[in-house]
C-alpha cells in the first residue's frame, strides 16, 4: 500500500497532531461540511478533496492501524497521530503523486473518464466501420455529446481513431510521473474490453486504492494537459464542454451569503434559517477562505488582525486554543476569520 500510504503520512505532516486522523478521511471522502473544506485549505490538502470517495471508515481505520504497526506514525491521544522517522524517509523516498487536484477537478473527474471512454471506443470501431457493439457508458448524455462531438469534425469517420490517438501521444509524449498504462488498459475498443478498476489493479499487482491513486494522477494529469493545449488538441478539449466549475461554497453557505448581501446580520441569519450561531459563523470561515473580496474588517479590526497573525506565526500553529491564549482579547470566530483570510506561516 505505497500510494495510499504515502498520501495519509503526508496528509498526517501537515496536521502536525492538530486535528483528529478522522479529518483526513473526510477530506479524502470528499465530506461538504464546513471544517472540512476549512481543514483542507488551512493545511494546504486541498489537491487531495473527494480523491477516494468510495474508501469507507473500516479501510481508513485499517490502514491507521498498518502505519502504525509499522511504526511510520504513532498515536499522541484523543484520536491524533504524528509521523516517526520511519515514516519521513517514506515521504523522502516516495512522494505523494504529483497531478492530483481534488478540490479543482474531481467534481467532473468522472464525467471526463465516462467521455473519454465512450469517445474512444466508438472512434476505434469507427476505424474498422464496427456498429453493433455495447457502448461501455450507458448515460444517454454522455452518448449525447459523443455524437455532437463527431457531427462537428471535419475529419473522415475512420480517421478519427487515428485522430484521437495522435493527440493523446501528443499529451503522454512529455509526462513525468505518470504511466499512461494504468488508463490504457481500461479503455475499451474494437472487439476489446477494458479492464474494470479490479482487474486493472490486479495486473498492475497493486493494492485496489494505491491504484485508484495512480489512475485519478493520470486522469487529472490529462486534464491539466489538455486545458493548458487547447488549441493544439482540438477534439479532446472538447471533453470539457458544458462543464461548469464547481461553486466555492457549500449549499448552506451560499444561502448565508445571499442573507448577508441583503443586509442580514449573523445573529438574524441564525435566526430566520433556525440554525446555531456557529453554523453561520462557520459559513463566514468559508467566505474569508474562498472569496477574495470578503472582508473581515467589520468582525475583527485591522490592528487585532495582526496580533492575531503575529501571534500565530510566533508560536506556529494553526490550534485555536494556542493562539487565543496569545490574543486573549479575540474570540475564537475572530481568529478563525484571521486564519483563513490570511493563512499562518
Amino acid at each position: 500500500m505505497q500510494q495510499i500510504e504515502t498520501i495519509i503520512l503526508y496528509c498526517l505532516k501537515q496536521l502536525n497532531g492538530e486535528r483528529t486522523v478522522f479529518s483526513i478521511f473526510h477530506l479524502l471522502n470528499g465530506k461538504k461540511s464546513s471544517q472540512t473544506i476549512q481543514d483542507a485549505h488551512l493545511f494546504d490538502l486541498k489537491r487531495f478533496f473527494g480523491t477516494f470517495e468510495q474508501m469507507t471508515r473500516e479501510t481508513f481505520e485499517t490502514m491507521i492501524q498498518w502505519l502504525e504497526d509499522q511504526q511510520k506514525i504513532y498515536s499522541i491521544g484523543q484520536q491524533r497521530y504524528r509521523i516517526t522517522k520511519e515514516g519521513e524517509r517514506q515521504l523522502e523516498v516516495q512522494k505523494v503523486p504529483e497531478y492530483i487536484n481534488g478540490w479543482d477537478f474531481q467534481p467532473y473527474t468522472t464525467l471526463f473518464w465516462e467521455r473519454l471512454s465512450l469517445l474512444i471506443q466508438v472512434a476505434s470501431n469507427l476505424v474498422y466501420q464496427e456498429s453493433t457493439y455495447i457502448p461501455i457508458q450507458k448515460n444517454k448524455q454522455i452518448h449525447d455529446w459523443v455524437k455532437a462531438v463527431l457531427s462537428g469534425l471535419n475529419i473522415p469517420k475512420r480517421e478519427i481513431g487515428g485522430a484521437v490517438l495522435a493527440e493523446l501521444q501528443a499529451c503522454f509524449d512529455d509526462c513525468h510521473g505518470v504511466n499512461p498504462s494504468i488508463l490504457v488498459f481500461r479503455l475499451s475498443g474494437y472487439r476489446q474490453i477494458g479492464l474494470t478498476a479490479e482487474q486493472a489493479a490486479r495486473k498492475f499487482n497493486l493494492n485496489y486504492y494505491d491504484y485508484h491513486a495512480e489512475f485519478i494522477n493520470a486522469l487529472h494529469f490529462l486534464i491539466q494537459k489538455i486545458d493548458r493545449n487547447k488549441r493544439s488538441l482540438p477534439i479532446l478539449q472538447e471533453l470539457f464542454r458544458n462543464i461548469q466549475p464547481s461553486r466555492p461554497l457549500t449549499s448552506s453557505a451560499q444561502r448565508t451569503w445571499e442573507l448577508w448581501n441583503q443586509g442580514s446580520l449573523i445573529g438574524q441569519i441564525a435566526a430566520s434559517r433556525q440554525l446555531k450561531l456557529s453554523t453561520i459563523e462557520d459559513h463566514f470561515v468559508e467566505f474569508a477562505l474562498h472569496l477574495p473580496d470578503f472582508s473581515i474588517d467589520s468582525y475583527v479590526s485591522p490592528s487585532l488582525q495582526k496580533e492575531i497573525l503575529d501571534a500565530s506565526k510566533e508560536i506556529e500553529t494553526k490550534q485555536l486554543k494556542l493562539i487565543k491564549n496569545k490574543v486573549q482579547t479575540a474570540s475564537y470566530f475572530q481568529i478563525r476569520l484571521v486564519i483563513a483570510k490570511y493563512g499562518v506561516q
